[in-house]
């Protein structure tokens, strides 16, 4: 006979204080890697081989955490190594698309088109998990993704390969987002550091393949001989690397406790975070409509938070008034 917890409330407050604790570590690592690479770019040029970087010292990093005990690895099929394989070549066509489209649009309207992730994230739920939202859901997604374009609001420039790249890169972050909820919520229930652990020497490869054909190893070989790749580089390198690690771990348990469509609202939260920040370290200049759009953002992000905490603690009632008439 099915029992009733004890304390449901209790329980409930506490998985969502661990929701919103998990964002907000979220929220600080990423805006801490996102000034620090900011900072490695200017003096390591290199946008492949510092994700190459990453996923070493993902790579690294899971092996240490293995041998100390931290998880465990599932006995895996090749059905579901080839799942994995899929996912890790995802994850870097992801970067490449992104790195790509750069070069052939402006970055405010770069901005706007992956602003657009979060819908991209519901079509997705709904064309091929057959998942419903409240209505609510579907409006409070509406200022998350206006606020990011007003507060970007500038040059908006781009080629029609451009336009299509970048609605290509904002589609795979939101398929991206979805399958790492997927893997660690679905049938293969793995954990971060397990996925982790198996993504990052394959990731690493394949950055390595991107950093050779786009000429960035045999450019690097030159960088390094004139000097200009110091020992001070070399160790940033290595920190940067470790941010990274712990921000894919905080990345990933995030998505799997709070769901996708939340981490890729979260992402557009992050950007208007990262305005402010350059507002306050480098002196950005901002119009009233950027202005508007980063209170639209933050604004249209706490309603999103505030729907989800609604539906959530409806779901939770409506399981227990279930669970209660099971019980009888």
């Amino acid at each position: 006979m099915p029992t009733i917890p004890t304390a449901p409330q209790t329980q409930g407050a506490t998985t969502l204080r661990q929701q919103y604790t998990w964002l907000a570590l979220y929220f600080a690592l990423n805006l801490a890697l996102t000034l620090y690479n900011k900072a490695v770019m200017g003096k390591f040029p290199f946008p492949y081989l510092l994700t190459g970087i990453h996923t070493f010292c993902g790579s690294v990093g899971c092996i240490i955490l293995y041998y100390r005990g931290s998880f465990t690895l599932t006995r895996l099929t090749d059905r579901e190594q080839l799942i994995l394989l899929v996912f890790s070549m995802l994850y870097t066509i992801n970067i490449a698309i992104s790195n790509v489209s750069l070069n052939l649009v402006t970055i405010p309207f770069h901005q706007v088109v992956r602003a657009m992730t979060p819908f991209f994230t519901v079509i997705i739920y709904v064309v091929f998990f057959q998942k419903t939202y409240g209505t609510m859901t579907y409006i409070s997604l509406i200022p998350v993704a206006a606020g990011v374009g007003l507060a970007t609001a500038g040059d908006y420039y781009f080629t029609p390969l451009g336009f299509a790249l970048t609605l290509l890169g904002a589609f795979l972050a939101a398929l991206k987002t979805v399958v790492t909820n997927r893997i660690q919520t679905g049938r293969l229930r793995l954990s971060p550091l397990e996925i982790l652990h198996r993504m990052s020497p394959l990731a690493f490869i394949q950055t390595l393949i991107y950093a050779y054909f786009t000429g960035e190893l045999s450019t690097l070989k030159t960088y390094a001989a004139d000097g200009s790749l110091t020992r001070r580089d070399v160790i940033a390198l290595v920190i940067n690397g470790v941010i990274a690690f712990a921000l894919n771990v905080i990345s990933f348990t995030s998505n799997k406790k709070t769901g996708a469509l939340t981490m890729t609202v979260a992402g557009n939260v992050k950007q208007i975070l990262t305005i402010i920040l350059a507002i306050v370290f480098w002196g950005l200049n901002v119009t009233p409509m950027n202005a508007l759009g980063i209170v639209l953002t933050l604004a249209g992000g706490a309603w999103y938070a505030k729907v989800e905490l609604e539906a959530k603690t409806k779901r939770q009632q409506g399981e227990r008034e279930n669970s209660s008439q099971r019980r009888r």
